[in-house]
């Protein structure tokens, strides 16, 4: 016996655009029945009942605007089913059960429902198991969580002495919510007294006297997280903390969190930094199913093995596959020989560069980039890696040195505009493409891929923020030139999206005979996608200081040496793996200054 899912996006259905093909086409509907029906009075989008929609998948198919998902569940998920918003809309199976004392990761594609597990979880969302027609009340939720972990979890939420710390994802509403300085936020909140701790362990100290106003992400993003942990709470949750950060300042809110952790409080994190969630991460928690259709929450599980099933795709001992194929890591890549990507045609050469500003300046030392090569670029905020690249595309000029090449460059900057554009992203593609995209070999070559064609119909401004990410990288890919410079093309998206944006880009690459520059804080990306690396050091807001293009293994060994971390390959998966400080392994690489695994 199957559960029937039938899910309606009601932003891409648009009745007045189509010819009502699923009402049309369904043989439900066919037979006499009314399974699809147009809502006149409510929504004017489709309905589409579920107690007799035999599953069919006809009209899938044939909504020009991708607008149905139909899927068929285990039967035994429909009593396990947490919440449901409305008719054919999300609903979630099975909560993630929060451990006193410990740091679970949940580990899951975005849309999933992470965000509204964590709203029950917290008290601002009564799970309504389904019946959005009649909710129940506590005291047949409390029934129905009977000899569970999280009868007494809910018992406490119901009583109101559950104290709860959610620190959101979009940090940027901050602003508009606190028009003092982040210090006066800070002390606000401090229910534990750990204001000038929190300050200084999240490298605070040049940011706290300014208005939230004149932040920037990654500092509006600590600042968030020293709100979120000062709180004396018995559940904290940590929304996608990584964003806008640096690897050095991620590590100090990764410690921040496993801090509240060993003074006995219960973590959750929803993070899409691989690297980060492995070295948090006490155990995760896999949340899988169809983004914005349903979500299903997994047993708990070792942080390896979470990963791991992740990557795979599929779930053991749930006997579950998820996804249709795996994702694999090249044990190879990290120990091609040096010169593997430079025998190609050099597309740019650059001699020493410097920039100089009133209180800041970057020095840049010789390099080249060749056809087909990826070149990474890494380091902490504010050492003028964006600069670089500017330099590098003619966009800025050099107080010394000059970049002497007449190449074509297509430029993803790192914060993206699209809250204020009406336009459909269908015209922004075709645009870039210099001619229409629909039908073209191009959208074959790249939309399709990077899963943008779906996204045609939205306007610019009413995309999230990994669907704005994923547009702009399509496109600066469909611009016709030699050299693509991609600066955080990671930034909100999703684990799932970000490996198969980075296997992607390396094909697209390689194949059509281009070269690309690309910066960001991913350390699993930046591992996957480079072929050779610049290292930035130096003092962040003072000077930045660039190597030349090193190889990939001599580059890693000398950015994880200045993280203190050391990193071993997975037995199973092949993947990057931090080790525990202070664990054998970490110490015996240390000691033979092998801090990269090749």
């Amino acid at each position: 016996m199957t559960h029937r899912v039938a899910v309606l996006d009601t932003d891409l259905c648009q009745p007045r655009k189509c010819g009502l093909e699923c009402i049309k086409y369904c043989p439900v509907n066919k037979s006499g029945a009314d399974c699809i029906t147009l809502d006149e009075e409510g929504t004017k989008k489709a309905r589409i009942d579920e107690d007799i929609c035999n599953g069919c998948g006809i009209c899938v198919k044939v909504c020009p605007f991708e607008a149905i998902t139909i899927v068929n569940l285990a039967g035994e998920l429909a009593s396990e089913k947490v919440h449901q918003y409305g008719p054919n809309s999300f609903r979630l199976y099975r909560l993630p059960v929060p451990r006193k004392g410990e740091v679970m990761g949940l580990l899951g594609r975005n849309g999933m429902g992470k965000s509204t597990a964590v709203g029950i979880l917290s008290g601002s969302i009564m799970p309504n198991l389904g019946r959005y027609e009649d909710p129940p009340q506590w005291d047949e939720i409390l029934k129905y969580y009977g000899g569970t972990e999280l009868k007494g979890h809910f018992e406490r939420i119901m009583r109101g002495d559950a104290a709860s710390s959610i620190k959101p994802q979009q940090v940027h509403m901050l602003t508009s919510a606190f028009e003092g300085t982040a210090s006066e936020l800070i002390e606000k909140y401090d229910q534990r007294g750990v204001a000038r701790q929190m300050i200084r362990d999240l490298d605070l100290e040049n940011s706290v006297d300014r208005r939230l106003s004149e932040l920037s992400g990654g500092e509006l993003q600590r600042v968030a997280v020293a709100v979120a942990a000062s709180r004396d709470a018995e559940f904290y949750f940590f929304d996608e903390p990584s964003s806008y950060n640096d690897v050095f300042q991620r590590i100090g809110v990764a410690r921040v969190i496993q801090d509240l952790a060993k003074i006995g409080r219960s973590v959750m994190v929803v993070e899409h930094d691989l690297t980060l969630l492995d070295f948090l991460s006490d155990y995760i928690e896999v949340v899988y199913g169809e983004p914005a259709a349903y979500g299903i929450v997994s047993s708990v599980l070792s942080t390896r093995v979470g990963v791991n099933v992740f990557l795979d795709g599929y779930l053991p001992s749930e006997n579950v596959r998820f996804r249709d194929k795996k994702f694999s890591f090249d044990a190879s890549s990290a120990s091609q020989p040096d010169d593997a990507f430079v025998t190609g045609d050099v597309i740019v050469s650059y001699p020493s560069l410097e920039r100089r500003y009133e209180s800041f300046s970057v020095s840049v030392e010789p390099g080249q980039v060749h056809k087909g090569e990826i070149l990474g670029v890494m380091g902490a905020n504010a050492l003028g890696k964006t600069t670089m690249m500017k330099m590098i595309a003619g966009a800025e000029k050099p107080d010394s040195g000059a970049v002497d090449s007449k190449i074509k460059l297509a430029y993803k900057p790192q914060y993206l505009q699209g809250s204020s554009s009406d336009a459909e992203v269908v015209s922004v593609l075709s645009e870039a493409n210099g001619d229409p995209i629909e039908g073209s070999m191009e959208e074959e070559q790249i939309i399709d891929p990077l899963r943008v064609k779906k996204l045609y119909n939205k306007t610019v401004s009413h995309l999230s923020g990994g669907e704005l990410q994923k547009v702009a990288v399509a496109a600066c890919l469909l611009q016709k030139v030699d050299l693509y410079a991609l600066d955080e093309p990671s930034a909100f998206l999703d684990v799932e999206d970000r490996i198969a944006l980075a296997k992607f880009v390396q094909k697209f690459v390689r194949s059509f005979g281009k070269s690309a520059i690309i910066i960001d804080h991913d350390l699993q990306l930046m591992d996957l996608i480079s072929d050779s690396m610049i290292i930035f050091g130096g003092e962040p807001g003072v000077r930045g200081e660039a190597t030349g293009p090193m190889p990939k293994k001599e580059a890693m060994n000398r950015f994880l040496r200045s993280l203190g971390m050391s990193f071993r390959r997975d037995e199973r998966s092949m993947r990057p793996r931090v080790n525990k400080p202070g664990s054998r392994l970490d110490k015996s690489q240390k000691v033979e200054g092998r801090f990269y695994y090749a």
